[in-house]
């Protein structure tokens, strides 16, 4: 289903595409969504939702397949399956960013394919989700990211500090050979796998350091409660069914009356 919802972000166009295609400063922002880990361009992590008392979690992946600064347009492809069930989601994530007289306008579009209990609500009632809680995002963004004191970066950082273009990108030089292992720098929170291989070969080359994961350390969060955040229309789309049932008994009960008599 093909969804399309806007906001708006007082900042100029330049400062919403740092902050807006950067995933770690941004994920805490989404209601449910938690960011776990990064491996290179993907980033992995959970969403929680929950209608009264039955949650859902989904664990899954997302990375940028485009990023166009000069058009300030961005694509992601998120993949997500259910903990506790067959469902799926998948989705294409289109945001266009234009300047207006007051900051930034985001266009959002969404390609969604979800199948498990979720996908019964129908596209009225997701729709109705996704706008909403993306009213949440903003307000959330508003609140913390985008406060004067958090919109730039620390004094001597880049500009992309912390962003998918920073995770991405490779080592930017290869160890000295003269020093050891032990006296190579480290990355701060980043898993170090590579290894030293000088017992098979006897040159004392270092071995090519593999894709490193790092750990997201945040907070577990609440799930997403479906039923507060779309009540009006959630409740419509359940109760539906159900009065549906009671009139069918009502009228087999009324039948089975007449033909007793």
């Amino acid at each position: 289903m093909e969804l399309t919802n806007e906001f708006e972000v007082a900042v100029p166009i330049e400062t919403a595409w740092v902050v807006l295609t950067d995933v770690e400063r941004i994920a805490p922002c989404l209601p449910g969504a938690q960011l776990r880990e990064v491996e290179g361009d993907e980033y992995r992590g959970a969403v929680k939702i929950k209608v009264g008392p039955i949650t859902t979690s989904y664990d899954g992946a997302l990375r940028f397949s485009e990023l166009d600064e000069s058009s300030h347009r961005a694509v992601l492809k998120a993949e997500g399956r259910e903990t506790r069930g067959q469902g799926n989601v998948s989705a294409v994530i289109t945001a266009t960013m234009s300047s207006t007289a007051t900051g930034t306008k985001v266009t959002v579009d969404t390609d969604l394919s979800i199948t498990g209990k979720v996908a019964q609500f129908g596209r009225g009632v997701l729709a109705d989700v996704s706008s909403k809680l993306l009213d949440q995002f903003v307000t959330n963004l508003e609140a913390t990211v985008l406060v004067p004191d958090s919109v730039h970066p620390p004094e001597g950082a880049s500009p992309l500090d912390g962003s998918h273009d920073e995770v991405a990108s490779p080592p930017s030089a290869a160890p000295d050979s003269h020093q050891s292992a032990s006296e190579q720098p480290q990355t701060p929170g980043v898993v170090d796998n590579s290894a030293s291989d000088e017992g098979d070969s006897g040159t004392g080359v270092e071995a090519t350091a593999t894709s490193a994961i790092r750990r997201i350390d945040s907070d577990p969060v609440e799930p997403v409660d479906l039923l507060d955040v779309a009540g009006a229309s959630l409740a419509r789309r359940l109760l539906k069914p159900v009065a549906v049932a009671g009139t069918l008994v009502f009228v087999a009960l009324r039948f089975t009356r007449r033909h007793r008599r």
